[in-house]
């Protein structure tokens, strides 16, 4: 039987190489036996709809076990690789590039080399967004004491805005820049929930959208400025 086939009771999935990939945790399980998708979308926290998109993008392949979708040990430690990546909100594009980067890899010493570029280009990423965040809250910050300076009436609002813990700790994530699908994953909740609860932040702040409420925030002493 060629090594790049998987078998699962007399049942073949499309042949792949995955080269060497980085060692990341794996969920405990006997890693002779394959997980179906339940297992691996209970395994990684996501949903039985993401591992079917990763399949579409060509990230995973299922295999079949009579009427089950299972995935081998190789696909296992992909989906380590892809869920890592996903938790810094790495593009899927990126991650098709470096897996396809890894399975070239000849050694393992190559694969980790290449993640952990692929670590550093992302962090490279973030950190020029946050520099952007900054200067759009600056910005928001100084044309709203602006409008103080004018003479216009502008009620002191937030002097009056009560958060309770759980909005405080989204408010701190929100002014370090984290997008809310990434806050969703940091507060363990789903994505609506992320949204509703950042939508009833910046009510409270009486601002129309994120950045305001956080330069509000930032004017009153709520959550300290970079």
């Amino acid at each position: 039987m060629p090594r790049d086939h998987w078998k699962y009771e007399g049942v073949l999935a499309a042949p792949e190489r995955d080269g060497y990939l980085p060692k990341l945790p794996l969920p405990h399980h006997d890693p002779s036996s394959p997980l179906a998708i339940a297992d691996m979308a209970d395994a990684f926290g996501v949903t039985h709809r993401t591992l079917h998109f990763y399949e579409e993008k060509g990230l995973l392949i299922a295999a079949r076990m009579g009427p089950m979708r299972v995935y081998g040990a190789d696909h296992i430690r992909r989906m380590a690789v892809i869920n890592a990546c996903r938790e810094i909100d790495m593009p899927i594009a990126t991650i098709q590039e470096l897996l396809s980067s890894l399975a070239a890899a000849d050694d393992q010493a190559e694969a980790d080399r290449l993640f952990k570029e692929a670590l550093l280009s992302r962090r490279r990423e973030l950190a020029a967004q946050q520099s952007n965040l900054r200067r759009q809250m600056q910005r928001i910050a100084e044309l709203l004491e602006s409008e103080a300076g004018n003479g216009e009436p502008q009620s002191d609002d937030t002097a009056h805005v009560h958060l309770s813990p759980i909005e405080s700790e989204c408010l701190t994530f929100m002014a370090e820049g984290y997008p809310a699908s990434r806050i969703a994953r940091l507060m363990e909740m789903d994505l609506a929930a992320a949204l509703t609860l950042e939508a009833g932040i910046i009510r409270k702040f009486n601002a129309h959208n994120r950045f305001q409420a956080i330069a509000k925030a930032v004017l009153s002493g709520m959550i300290a400025a970079e």
